[in-house]
């Protein structure tokens, strides 16, 4: 099985521009990240989709490869389709294609080889992680995605209100009484369905939660998940950097 892994890497973030440059240690963070996923020795090989040629320059400079993608992508994934479309025929060679968050200088080769070996079954198409949920705070967070899933693990839905509701019981006591699971974006497809996602209308359930999975599964499309016990550190303002320490 080959995997190909993508990065996708936006300058023009609205809340942090140009946060794929910012200095870590004397390195982009695009480097770190770069690094993280080449050293894991599971990805065949890597590629950053990026919107900016300041990107695209610094991941040469560094020895990576990178390729030009348009400025209109609402998301990532839209943006490896790109990626794909650019490659021509020798994405063929590719089995499984991951997406990588850009903003996680901290990437987990563990999750990496988590998402990996779900396509030893032959039937999955999607596959993603998940974590279990230990706070109030991030149960009721609407930036924090929860996930519930079937008995055979596949995605059932995923919302950013807390999910289920658990009726007649006060919601300071949800986490005594039942899992709940923090969805962990990170993303690995089979490359002909990739392929065939990015080219997907948007659909109501993903226009009312604003999650792109959801276009998926209103599709027909099964999303396996498995569950992890790390999350990455994600870098989405200026003083996120202060996790890093």
């Amino acid at each position: 099985m080959k995997v190909l892994g993508i990065i996708p890497a936006r300058y023009n973030s609205t809340r942090f521009p140009g946060k794929p440059l910012v200095m870590i240690h004397d390195k982009p963070m695009i480097e770190h990240v770069w690094n993280g996923v080449s050293n894991t020795g599971l990805v065949d090989r890597v590629i950053v989709a990026t919107e900016d040629k300041r990107i695209l320059d610094t991941v040469t400079a560094f020895g990576g490869e990178a390729v030009m993608t348009g400025k209109h992508h609402k998301s990532g994934t839209d943006r490896c389709g790109e990626v794909l479309e650019k490659m021509g025929s020798d994405v063929e060679q590719y089995d499984v294609v991951i997406n990588i968050q850009g903003d996680e200088p901290k990437v987990a080769a563990k999750q990496i080889k988590q998402v990996v070996e779900i396509f030893e079954d032959p039937t999955v198409q999607i596959a993603t992680l998940k974590k279990r949920i230990k706070t109030i705070a991030e149960l009721t967070s609407t930036n924090a995605v929860k996930v519930v899933c079937g008995l055979n693990n596949d995605a059932l839905y995923f919302s950013r209100q807390p999910i289920p509701y658990l009726r007649g019981i006060a919601k300071e006591m949800w986490l005594r009484r039942q899992h709940y699971y923090k969805h962990i974006g990170i993303y690995a497809f089979r490359r002909e369905v990739l392929q065939t996602l990015v080219k997907l209308p948007q659909t109501p359930l993903e226009k009312s939660e604003s999650l792109e999975q959801l276009r998926w599964m209103e599709n027909g499309y099964r999303i396996s998940v498995r569950e992890t016990d790390q999350e990455s550190v994600a870098i989405d303002i200026p003083e996120d950097l202060l996790k890093l320490k």
